[in-house]
């Protein structure tokens, strides 16, 4: 059974990633895999500095969601669209968790052989696909393989119900078969290298 952890990079309370990323959450925990949902808002941490760093080490919340990576075998990814990109916080703790905390330690060891599979919504007609282009290729350079499937789903603000799945049906399992499709390329993978 593999392991994924899901986080959206908002921090905002009512946000639609954060209700995206938990379907397709719960369409990898129908297919065995255990999930662990981590809020970024209870993760937070100064925007990276190598200064800091070197003055005072690795935030506490930040080396906290760099054990969380290391754990896993999978993410599950939702990022608002900020003008054509990902979202600031989401860049700031995947800059965290890539450093070093000693010399021996493996390089990139949050991220190096994890698969990951990401997801947008946004108000706007594209649904944020053009912030997820910027997202893939930086997961795929520091060692995250990003399936090719991603979702991006437009007009947000009318997509979700008040319990937070999709209105629209297809939608809805579009998203849980991404889930799904994680959790299944994730345990061949720990089959594999078993």
């Amino acid at each position: 059974m593999s392991k994924i952890l899901a986080f959206a990079g908002s921090s905002r309370k009512h946000s639609f990633n954060k209700k995206l990323v938990k379907i397709a959450a719960s369409g990898a925990k129908n297919s065995g895999a255990e999930i662990t949902f981590v809020d970024l808002a209870d993760y937070p941490m100064p925007i990276f500095n190598q200064d800091l760093e070197s003055e005072q080490g690795m935030p506490d919340k930040a080396r906290e969601f760099k054990n969380m990576l290391i754990q896993h075998d999978a993410f599950l990814i939702a990022s608002p669209e900020y003008n054509s990109a990902f979202s600031p916080l989401l860049k700031n703790v995947i800059d965290w968790a890539s450093r070093a905390e000693s010399e021996d330690e493996t390089p990139l060891v949050a991220y190096k052989g994890k698969i990951a599979a990401i997801m947008a919504t946004s108000p706007g007609a594209l649904g944020g696909i053009r912030g997820l282009v910027f997202l893939r290729m930086l997961l795929s350079n520091i060692g995250v393989t990003v399936i090719p499937d991603q979702i991006a789903i437009p007009q947000a603000i009318k997509a979700f119900s008040d319990d937070g799945l999709l209105i629209d049906s297809k939608q809805q399992q579009l998203v849980l078969d991404l889930g799904r499709k994680l959790s299944h390329i994730a345990d061949l993978l720990n089959t594999g290298n078993q």
